[in-house]
């Protein structure tokens, strides 16, 4: 009896062995190897699928949009100017009636492609850009001083054509000497002087007394030129009293050249060119 014990013994022992073995192989079959792990299948790629959600930390893409393989930095936004620096023209930089003022620009480097020498007197001798001005203008300017010739008055060219590197050098000289705000007053930004259209000039009387001066206001010239600049196609570009419309104190010696309809129209109606271009800056309308 004591043999049957033992045997039985070993038979249920093989039984139990044979029974764990079948277990072990069962459960290896179901997972399978892990793999070493690599560079390449640590983060394995999953393609891209459109049922897939948008992680909350990117921004959703618009609807049919390409979907990029790899991250794009957003574009820094383009700086836009200040309220307070002026825009490029509004319109053709050659047309006559063109708004260049402390809002409005000519564009970089402008310079006009019909600049003549006028044949009129100036307070100064020799040969410069300042006695330049656009054909047409030029030709007003002769037929308008021959009209104040006639009528005892004897007017002379101050300054005419600036270039935009000329009118840099004038303005951070007055800069210097007076400070930018003050500056600002009486001078123009590069680019934002009329003098540079080659459609203005600064005038006198014959002999240089008060040019480019308040008591020029008190002279016959100016008296004859508030008169009759309109009939030559001229314009008293800054008058008394607009100065929060024009951006500048009253200067009744600086003429510019707009055409004799465009002329007689402001004249008439007492208004200055940014009020007939219905221009007029915000500030000055909310005055």
């Amino acid at each position: 009896m004591q043999h049957s014990k033992t045997t039985l013994a070993a038979v249920f022992f093989g039984l139990s062995v044979t029974l764990l073995s079948g277990c072990d192989i069962l459960n290896n079959s179901a997972q399978p190897t892990p793999k070493p792990a690599t560079e390449a299948n640590q983060t394995p790629t999953v393609p891209p699928s459109s049922s897939q959600e948008t992680p909350s930390s990117q921004t959703p893409a618009a609807p049919d949009a390409e979907q990029p393989s790899t991250t794009i930095e957003p574009t820094p936004a383009t700086p836009q100017p200040s309220a307070n620096e002026p825009k490029e023209v509004d319109g053709d930089p050659d047309s006559l009636s063109i708004l260049v003022n402390k809002q409005y620009k000519l564009p970089d480097h402008f310079k006009p492609a019909d600049l003549v020498d006028p044949n009129v007197p100036f307070i100064f001798k020799g040969k410069s850009e300042k006695r330049m001005m656009r054909k047409e203008a030029a030709e007003a300017l002769e037929k308008m001083f021959a009209g104040a010739k006639k009528d005892g008055i004897q007017l002379a060219g101050v300054s005419a054509y600036r270039s935009e590197a000329t009118q840099r050098v004038l303005f951070e000289n007055y800069v210097k000497k007076d400070g930018e705000e003050a500056a600002r007053k009486y001078s123009a930004l590069p680019g934002t002087s009329e003098h540079e259209t080659g459609l203005a000039i600064d005038v006198s009387g014959s002999t240089g007394a008060c040019a480019a001066q308040d008591c020029f206001g008190d002279t016959k010239e100016a008296a004859w030129l508030a008169k009759h600049a309109a009939e030559y196609g001229f314009i008293i570009r800054y008058p008394e009293g607009k100065d929060s419309i024009t951006g500048y104190q009253y200067e009744p010696w600086h003429l510019r050249y707009v055409g004799n309809q465009i002329a007689g129209e402001i004249s008439g109606k007492n208004i200055t060119l940014e009020e007939y271009l219905n221009a007029v800056p915000a500030t000055a309308s909310a005055n």
